[in-house]
């Protein structure tokens, strides 16, 4: 994996995804290795892009099964104190469970010249899966920060973990091993 031709997608660390309106336990133990990550990457001139929910109240599809959550414009769909955007980072709004659905991170990715995605963030089975599939589909290379995503349960995160290693060939690195590689 080289670093030139690779992108870092933070999917969905936000306020109401950790410890807001569907809080997610199990999302507060990935924020130090995310951030060693995203500190290593953006040291190595790897872009850092966040793929956020900005959903609009009252009118998104996906509200209707989850409930408002990260409404564009409220504290809830804010990026985590924890990983606090630079100046450097990108950040793409989604209104659906894939970062590619209807936005311009393709577009963005082509720009930047990456033709490998590293996913961060939360659900592995559900919206880290969904930009995988988008990822794939679209021809990027995935790989998965193991120590830098997770999900409601045990049970989500290892399926989802399975799922992309099974069905988009991903490869599945530590934020340590990942580090290796951008030193490199």
């Amino acid at each position: 994996m080289a670093k030139n031709n690779t992108a870092i997608l933070v999917v969905d660390m936000l306020n109401d995804f950790v410890t807001g309106a569907l809080k997610c336990d199990r999302g507060l133990k990935i924020v130090p290795k995310t951030a060693q990550l995203l500190e290593g990457a953006r040291k190595a001139g790897v872009p850092v892009i966040f793929c956020n929910d900005a959903h609009l109240k009252g009118i998104d599809h996906e509200l209707k099964l989850w409930g408002d959550h990260a409404i564009a414009g409220t504290k809830g769909a804010e990026v985590i104190p924890e990983l606090e955007l630079c100046d450097k980072d990108y950040v793409v709004p989604k209104r659906r469970y894939s970062g590619f659905f209807h936005t311009d991170l393709d577009l963005l990715l082509h720009e930047l010249g990456a033709d490998t995605v590293v996913m961060t963030g939360l659900h592995t089975h559900m919206c880290v899966r969904h930009t995988s599939a988008d990822a794939y589909c679209l021809g990027y290379n995935v790989v998965v920060a193991s120590d830098a995503t997770d999900a409601f349960t045990e049970e989500d995160y290892k399926s989802g973990i399975k799922y992309l290693k099974e069905v988009y060939g991903a490869r599945v690195y530590t934020v340590d091993e990942l580090l290796e590689q951008f030193a490199k």
